[in-house]
């Protein structure tokens, strides 16, 4: 029996959840889940149709890239995950999609306004989307590029990604993670819903405002803060 089988059935179950929330088309995304005690994540391979995934055929990574278990190619976008997982030691997850409203906000490369609660019960910022790759990083090792793209943009705006656990790649899509893969997988639909709604509040009204600071505030603190009083 694999010492993998664990992240391995996490990286599968987290992969079968996306088409299920339809946050991926055809093969357009890719989970994955880190063993931190290993130093290892699974992933799942390059190009296979959810509908054939199995278990077994995640593929298993160090955060060197050295592929540990499995007989599939990763898929491409393994050097990304890596890379997080490497930099952002608190991360237990990370879901890359390319669904269509959140994908659309990084083709205008434009970060999703926080416009209404529903974002504000997650995080108290725009989602932010990192600017488009330099020609000299698209043309070398593009993917680890990728990672460094995500990091420098949080670098540059102060951002904690324990508290902002989403990210728009401009002219790419959204990157999100989590505690572990299916906070990672919640925070991708999360980040495709209020694409959405921002989306149609700006077709509404093109000058629709951003939420207003105590609302903000009332909404992040009532999930997040000391005083949290929704849920069980």
């Amino acid at each position: 029996m694999s010492q993998y089988k664990n992240i391995k059935q996490a990286a599968y179950d987290a992969n079968m959840r996306l088409p299920e929330l339809g946050l991926v088309l055809f093969t357009f995304g890719n989970a994955s889940a880190v063993d931190r005690e290993r130093g290892v994540f699974a992933i799942k391979p390059s190009g296979v149709p959810y509908a054939e995934l199995k278990p077994e055929d995640m593929v298993v990574l160090d955060f060197d890239n050295n592929v540990l278990e499995g007989d599939k190619r990763p898929s491409s976008d393994t050097k990304t995950h890596a890379l997080l997982y490497k930099e952002w030691t608190g991360i237990g997850g990370i879901v890359h999609t390319h669904s269509t409203y959140a994908t659309a906000w990084a083709q205008a490369q434009a970060a999703i306004p926080i416009m209404g609660t529903t974002h504000a019960d997650h995080l108290t910022v725009d989602i932010p989307c990192a600017p488009p790759m330099a020609d000299d990083k698209i043309a070398g090792n593009y993917e680890h590029e990728t990672g460094w793209q995500i990091i420098d943009h949080f670098k540059e705006l102060k951002l904690d990604p324990s508290e902002v656990e989403m990210v728009l790649v401009g002219n790419h899509a959204p990157f999100t993670w989590g505690k572990n893969v299916e906070k990672a997988v919640y925070n991708a639909a999360v980040c495709e819903e209020v694409a959405k709604m921002a989306y149609l509040a700006r077709q509404i009204k093109p000058k629709a405002p951003r939420l207003k600071d105590s609302l903000i505030k009332k909404h992040w603190e009532r999930k997040h803060g000391t005083g949290a009083y929704y849920g069980q």
